[in-house]
C-alpha cells in the first residue's frame, strides 16, 4: 500500500491487488525521494519500484542498516544512507523464521491444541515486538544525530516512500515535514475492503490505489546450463517449486517425502533449497540455492508451480498463467493459495500432513488436468488486460504526491474529527437523552391521567 503523511495527517495508499485506471502524465519532472524499506522479499519489490523511479530521473536515498542483507550499500539506482545499530535486528538474520516454522509444523503435527497455537502466537508477537523496538533504534540514532537531520533537511526532499512493515520512515518523515508514501502488501485497518464481505458497503477511498503484480515482468532467456536442464524434459516439462527468501527450507523429514515424490514423476523438477540435500533426491530434480523465478515461470515448458504463497510468487504464476500447488508455511499464505483454490487455479496441501503419496498426486493432478492451467490462464487475462501496467500507476501516483505536496484533496476529512463524532456516539447519545426525555414525558402524561 502506498500512502503519504505529513504533519497535518495527509496520506495516500497504493494496495497491490488491483489497477485505477487514470492518464499518464508524460512530462519529465525530477523529484528527491527518502525511502525507508524492510530486508527479504519487501525488497525485492521495493527495489523494483526504486528502479522505476531512478529511470524516470528522480533521486533516490536509501536507508538501510549495516546488517542488512539484501538491502545493498552501492548501488547504480540509488545513493544509499547506512545506520550502524548495537546489534542486528532480527528480521535480518536469515534463520528468524525457521525458528517458528519448525514450532508450527510441531504444534500442527501433535494435533494443533488451542493453548499450543496461542502459546505460539504469543511468543510471535514477542518476537515480533522485539523486532519494532530494534527498529525503533534507526530512529533513535538518526534523531539524536543533529548533523544528519541537518543533511536531510538541507537536502529538500520531496516525499518519503515507507514499508510500514518497520514504520520508522514516518517518524523521520513527520519531523521533517514530508509526505509519505506507503508501499503496503496487505490490508491495514480502516484503510481497505473487508476482506470477508460479501458486499463491501464502502470501497477503498481515493488515497488507495492497487497495483497488484507490479513486479511481474516478461521472462528473459535462462543461464545456458539451466536452458539445458529445462530441454531436457522433453515434451513432459518441468516443475518450479519455491519456498520463497525467508524460509530456508522444511524439516528433512518432509523434504524426504517431497523428493521422493518428485522422483516419481515424469518432469523434471527445479527446486530451490538452502536446507540439507534429501538422501533420496531423483536424477530428474536439479536443487538451487538461488533461482530466476519470474523468467522460469514465463518458460514454455513449465507445468506447474510448487509455491508457499507468498504475495510475489502468486502475482507471477498469475501472469505468467501457470497452475499451483500450494504448501503454505505462516502469516498470509494459507489464505493466498486458498483464494486460488477456490477459482480453480491452485490445489493445497498441508504442509504437517504431506506424504509422498499425497503429494505425487496433487501435483500429478494439477499438472495432466488442464482444469487448472486453464483457470490459471483465465486469471492471467484478466490480470494483463489493463490500459496501463501496475508499475507505472504506482510511479505515476509516487510523482502525483510529490507534485501536489501530499494531495491532500484525495484525503477523507474524517482524520480531523474527534473518535466520538467519527464513530457517532455524539449523535447517538443526543437520540438516547431525547428518547428518555420523551418516555419520561409520555410516564408523566399518563400519571396525571391517572390521577
Amino acid at each position: 500500500m502506498l500512502r503519504t503523511d505529513v504533519k497535518n495527517g495527509y496520506h495516500f495508499t497504493l494496495f497491490p491487488q488491483l489497477l485505477v485506471f487514470l492518464s499518464f502524465l508524460t512530462t519529465v519532472w525530477s523529484g528527491k525521494v527518502l525511502v525507508f524499506p524492510v530486508d527479504g522479499s519487501h525488497w525485492v519489490n521495493m527495489n523494483l519500484m526504486i528502479k522505476g523511479l531512478h529511470d524516470r530521473g528522480h533521486e533516490v536515498t536509501v536507508v538501510r542498516t549495516a546488517t542488512s542483507w539484501y538491502v545493498k550499500e552501492t548501488a547504480p539506482h540509488y545513493t544509499s544512507l547506512t545506520i550502524t545499530l548495537p546489534e542486528a535486528i532480527c528480521i535480518e538474520e536469515e534463520d528468524f523464521f525457521v525458528t517458528f516454522l519448525v514450532k508450527m509444523l510441531a504444534i500442527k503435527k501433535d494435533g494443533g491444541s488451542p493453548i499450543a497455537f496461542m502459546s505460539f502466537y504469543w511468543e510471535m508477537l514477542g518476537a515480533l515486538s522485539q523486532i519494532h523496538q530494534q527498529a525503533s533504534l534507526v530512529g533513535v540514532q538518526m534523531l539524536e544525530n543533529k548533523a544528519l537531520m541537518q543533511k536531510l533537511r538541507d537536502s529538500k526532499y520531496d516525499l518519503v516512500l515507507i514499508d510500514p512493515g518497520l514504520p520508522v520512515g514516518v517518524l523521520i518523515a513527520h519531523e521533517l515535514g514530508l509526505p509519505t508514501v506507503f508501499n503496503v502488501r496487505w490490508i491495514t485497518s480502516g484503510e481497505g475492503h473487508f476482506v470477508v464481505a460479501p458486499s463491501p458497503t464502502s470501497p477503498t477511498m481515493p488515497n488507495i490505489v492497487y497495483i497488484g503484480g507490479f513486479q511481474c515482468k516478461p521472462s528473459s532467456p535462462l543461464p545456458p546450463e539451466l536452458e539445458d536442464f529445462v530441454q531436457s524434459s522433453g515434451d513432459h516439462g518441468f516443475i518450479l517449486m519455491s519456498l520463497g527468501t525467508l524460509v530456508k527450507g522444511l524439516p528433512k523429514e518432509i523434504t524426504s517425502k517431497i523428493a521422493a515424490a518428485f522422483a516419481q514423476l515424469p518432469q523434471k523438477v527445479i527446486w530451490r533449497h538452502a536446507g540439507e540435500k534429501p538422501d533420496n533426491l531423483g536424477n530428474n530434480t536439479l536443487l538451487m540455492k538461488w533461482l530466476p523465478q519470474n523468467d522460469l515461470l514465463g518458460h514454455p515448458k513449465i507445468k506447474a508451480f510448487v509455491s508457499h504463497g507468498g504475495t510475489n510468487g502468486i502475482y507471477e504464476s498469475i501472469y505468467h498463467g501457470v497452475p499451483i500447488v500450494g504448501v503454505p508455511l505462516l502469516f498470509d499464505q494459507p489464505e493466498n493459495v486458498l483464494r486460488l483454490e477456490v477459482r480453480g487455479a491452485a490445489k493445497v496441501l498441508d504442509v504437517t500432513h504431506i506424504t509422498t503419496e499425497s503429494f505425487r498426486d496433487t501435483v500429478s493432478e494439477v499438472v495432466n488436468n488442464p482444469f487448472y492451467s486453464d483457470n490459471m490462464k483465465r486469471l492471467s487475462s484478466l490480470h494483463r488486460d489493463k490500459p496501463m501496467q501496475p508499475l507505472d500507476t504506482a510511479l505515476f501516483w509516487i510523482e502525483f504526491v510529490m507534485r501536489h505536496k501530499g494531495a491532500a484533496h484525495l484525503r477523507t476529512d474524517s482524520y480531523k474529527m474527534p473518535w466520538y463524532s467519527y464513530y457517532s456516539l455524539d449523535v447517538e447519545s443526543l437520540r438516547v437523552k431525547l428518547k428518555s426525555e420523551l418516555n419520561q414525558e409520555k410516564h408523566k402524561e399518563e400519571k396525571d391521567k391517572a390521577e
